[in-house]
């Protein structure tokens, strides 16, 4: 059953508000939207860079009825807050599901550690208790000044031959359909900093040591003209 789905269920629809993150595709927003009720963004946690559940908290008002979260790139996100926090004030919890790889999940997983060991310049993502993460996506952080560092150190990964994207472009609430005057820090800060380096199954060791060695040489960010 998907989310829009799940919400109608419940009952959900004109005049309610439902919390999504705004760090994510617009598929949670549109499920909302699609039900008459209203989608209100919420800010994310810079480590896990999913919905913030103390963000979430600030956003409630008498007409919330439900809250919708994504595991984004794969991160096992703070559930039992969130659900002590939905519990606490009779909310709908929903978990958006997003597409993951059809590939081997423990190839991915030490792709990802062979990463994590090596990589200089970059913050590597976090991981959740005894070190869980999906990795459905490797993304990491370019220090830096933002969005020109990040998007300079992105050409010249690809320039290297290291093939490289920004997750999320655009954050949900920046979106002409979506426009508010919402000024949510840790998603702005995400959308600026994270790249994601390519981690599949299929990668060879000589690839992983061809990605790791062109992000290091790079030394970290570069200024925008370097590339």
């Amino acid at each position: 059953m998907g989310t829009q789905q799940k919400l109608a269920t419940a009952g959900i629809g004109p005049g309610d508000e439902v919390v999504v993150p705004s760090f994510a595709g617009p598929g949670p927003a549109d499920a909302v939207r699609g039900t008459g009720a209203s989608p209100v963004f919420a800010d994310i946690h810079p480590g896990s860079l999913c919905l913030d559940p103390a963000s979430v908290a600030a956003a409630l008002t008498s007409r919330t009825s439900a809250v919708v979260y994504v595991r984004l790139f794969g991160f096992p996100l703070d559930l039992t807050a969130l659900q002590s926090l939905a519990a606490s004030r009779g909310l709908l919890l929903v978990e958006h599901s997003t597409a993951t790889p059809a590939d081997d999940p423990e190839r991915r997983r030490a792709n990802a550690a062979y990463f994590n060991a090596r990589l200089t310049g970059v913050v590597t993502p976090v991981t959740g208790p005894g070190g869980r993460h999906g990795y459905h996506s490797y993304v990491v952080r370019v220090p830096g000044n933002g969005r020109p560092d990040r998007d300079a150190f992105a050409r010249a990964l690809r320039a290297r031959g290291v093939p490289c994207h920004v997750p999320v472009q655009t954050p949900v609430h920046r979106l002409p359909s979506y426009r508010r005057e919402l000024w949510l820090p840790e998603t702005e800060r995400g959308a600026d900093e994270c790249l994601a380096l390519p981690v599949g199954s299929d990668l060879s060791r000589r690839e992983l040591q061809r990605i790791v060695s062109a992000c290091n040489a790079l030394g970290g960010p570069l200024p925008a003209a370097a590339a």
